[in-house]
């Protein structure tokens, strides 16, 4: 069965008809060719494909498309605001809080997230907060030093914030 689906993606509104069963991950790479939303692994463990859906941080391999009609949708390519990096993607840059990458989109979606919920958060709640992303290379001590760059640099940075005040005045968040 097909759906006429309406989302507003890194603040531009899309609609396209999908099947009921089309996960959110595979909307954005697959359809809209958001492709920093990674799929890792096919079983919501790793967060490689965490996006914000109505300011919250989720694994999009775990949403049905059909089921977030309406919703606001913010993937890792729409972090940056006026060709600028958002201050956790420069986090990341600065504090060396990638390898390969690969978990990287994810992490910093997530990151954002967090400092949107916890604009001070202590080490700890860093760490509480990524625990749903898998990283296999870091040790995530570098990814801790670059959200804690990101929450002393601007935190989740404009484009978050609009995202999540969107999403409020739409009493989705």
């Amino acid at each position: 069965m097909r759906h006429d689906v309406e989302l507003h993606v890194n603040g531009l509104t899309t609609r396209h008809p999908v099947e009921s069963r089309q996960l959110l991950v595979h909307y954005l790479r697959d359809t809209l060719g958001l492709t920093g939303t990674h799929v890792g692994c096919d079983s919501s463990n790793c967060g490689a494909c965490t996006v914000l859906l109505d300011g919250v941080a989720v694994k999009s391999c775990t949403v049905f498309t059909a089921a977030v009609d309406g919703s606001e949708v913010l993937t890792v390519e729409g972090l940056a605001s006026d060709g600028e990096m958002s201050p956790v993607q420069e986090g990341f840059r600065q504090c060396h809080g990638l390898q390969c990458g690969y978990c990287t989109p994810g992490m910093v979606v997530s990151a954002t997230g967090l400092l949107l919920d916890s604009p001070q958060p202590t080490r700890a709640e860093i760490r509480e907060g990524l625990e749903g992303n898998l990283c296999r290379c870091t040790g995530y001590q570098m990814i801790v030093e670059s959200v804690t760059w990101a929450a002393e640099h601007g935190g989740p940075g404009p484009a978050a914030r609009a995202h999540a005040d969107r999403a409020e005045q739409a009493g989705q968040r």
